[in-house]
């Protein structure tokens, strides 16, 4: 199949991109590099600098590439960013996800998978694990377009003959995760102690999160290209990890007692999070294969190689 992925120079992107070649699909990418990094690519996949907001230039791409399906993850991904600049964030999640689906439409693709957020769509929930069909309330812009393009698929697939489906992510996690940025706390954590840096964690720490890893959230990816048509998915473990568990979790794995910084809680953040990924089994026939230890151990596995070779500051 000939599959374009937006934001395949990413974390998340560019495992997606070499779990479709290893399964002898075409690829193009197409990143703007401003989070992605080109040698994450594979020589395999044809790449495209462009920006996803730029109409024309997508169109021109995807008229070249005619790809019968999109990936779409390109994405402003940090919610702290889309509090502070909500245009910005809705010009990039909500336009420029149109502008992808609008160009898929026109050429013809005939499925559209979507990087949707399963922590940024349902605020505070009410019940625990969260289920597909719960509350939307999202606290943060970057909620709101995430809920916005889903409506939008959901308008493009009844009118356009689009399929889509959306997947909402846990917290996802592995090797090539920025570890310097506000997000991604696992790489964060692990970056801190390699480095003998102190690592803040925010209120009690006791706030918990449904930890993925990368490769899982691939896999899912993928498996939707064929399936779940018309489907919104939970890509998660279904466990819940407190921030301070996983801290010592890492400190253990690593051999390194480090006190971390306490630091007042953030307004707005939520407090306990896991999502129900019961659906995606049965309409992907996807389940997590990677434990959160062993997810754990690769991911400071990656960041310790890059500090031998100096690529970690």
């Amino acid at each position: 199949m000939r599959v374009l992925v937006t934001g395949g120079a990413g974390f998340i992107g560019s495992h997606t991109v070499d779990l479709l070649l290893a399964q002898g699909h075409q690829v193009a990418v197409v990143d703007n590099l401003s989070r992605g990094q080109a040698p994450q690519v594979s020589p395999l996949a044809r790449f495209h600098e462009a920006d996803i907001t730029d109409g024309q230039a997508l169109r021109e791409i995807l008229e070249q590439e005619r790809p019968e399906a999109v990936v779409h993850l390109a994405a402003q991904v940090d919610v702290r960013t889309s509090t502070k600049d909500p245009v910005f964030d809705a010009r990039v999640n909500i336009l420029g996800s149109l502008q992808v689906i609008e160009c898929a439409a026109a050429v013809g693709a005939r499925k559209v998978v979507f990087a949707s957020s399963g922590g940024a769509i349902y605020g505070e929930p009410q019940e625990l694990p969260v289920k597909e069909e719960d509350k939307v309330a999202p606290l943060s812009p970057y909620g709101v377009a995430k809920r916005a393009v889903e409506l939008y698929l959901d308008l493009y697939s009844s009118q356009r003959g689009l399929a889509c489906t959306s997947l909402r992510y846990a917290n996802v996690y592995g090797p090539r995760q920025d570890p310097t940025g506000e997000g991604g706390v696992v790489a964060i954590f692990i970056r801190n102690l390699l480095l003998g840096r102190p690592s803040r964690i925010f209120g009690d720490g006791e706030q918990t999160r449904d930890y993925v890893y990368v490769g899982d959230v691939a896999a899912a990816n993928v498996a939707a290209l064929n399936a779940a048509d018309g489907a919104t998915l939970h890509i998660g473990s279904g466990l819940e990890t407190s921030v301070n568990e996983l801290y010592v979790r890492l400190c253990d794995l690593m051999g390194v007692h480090a006190p971390s910084l306490r630091e007042p809680e953030r307004p707005g953040e939520v407090r306990r999070s896991v999502l129900d990924p019961r659906r995606a089994a049965d309409e992907l026939h996807w389940r997590p294969d990677v434990p959160l230890d062993e997810g754990l151990a690769r991911t400071v596995e990656h960041l310790a190689r890059l500090r031998s070779e100096g690529r970690l500051a």
